[in-house]
């Protein structure tokens, strides 16, 4: 499991909890750890692999370890699962999202039953978004648009996945004779 999958998870996390009325302190611990991991320069699977202490992560405490640990070697989160099962099936792709956060994630899904990114920019184009109280034309059209740049986003790779295939083929080109460094 790649570093931005688990930041992803720690992020619906504190957006679920957001929801919820949580406490904001163990909101922002969520958030604040899924920066950290989405940006270590090394994946959170290595350091396991290697033995290394995650809670020396800047961001990441003893629990958050723990449930790091728990997702990279089964592959789901106990309590993440649990905490998804209190809302509206779907809730968490919309959450995906920039710009909409978990009350209008939250509404959609519950005034147009919206499950997916897919449907959500169906129901745009059919311009049922927009009589959705409080959100518009101009808001559908800034959803719309929201999620076209989230496409092209997935496109991308992130630094802690490029950076050791860069190592590696610099290594490869020092190699070769007559490359200088």
């Amino acid at each position: 499991m790649k570093n931005t999958e688990v930041a992803k998870v720690f992020q619906n996390i504190a957006d679920l909890l957001e929801l919820k009325g949580e406490n904001p302190f163990k909101i922002r611990a969520y958030q604040r750890a899924a920066r950290a991991i989405e940006y270590l320069p090394k994946e959170i699977e290595l350091m396991l692999e290697e033995g290394q202490d995650l809670e020396d992560i800047t961001g990441v405490g003893e629990a958050i370890a723990k449930k790091t640990t728990e997702l990279i070697t089964t592959g789901k989160l106990g309590y993440y699962e649990e905490l998804k099962a209190g809302f509206p099936e779907g809730i968490t792709s919309l959450l995906a999202i920039p710009g909409i956060g978990p009350k209008t994630a939250t509404r959609l899904a519950a005034e147009l039953g919206i499950k997916s990114v897919d449907e959500l920019e169906q129901a745009i184009k059919d311009e049922r978004v927009s009589k959705v109280s409080r959100l518009g034309g101009k808001t559908a059209e800034n959803i719309l648009h929201k999620i076209q740049a989230l496409r092209r986003k997935d496109q991308r790779i992130p630094i802690g996945e490029a950076l050791p295939v860069v190592d590696e083929v610099f290594e490869a080109l020092r190699r070769l004779p007559g490359v200088k460094n």
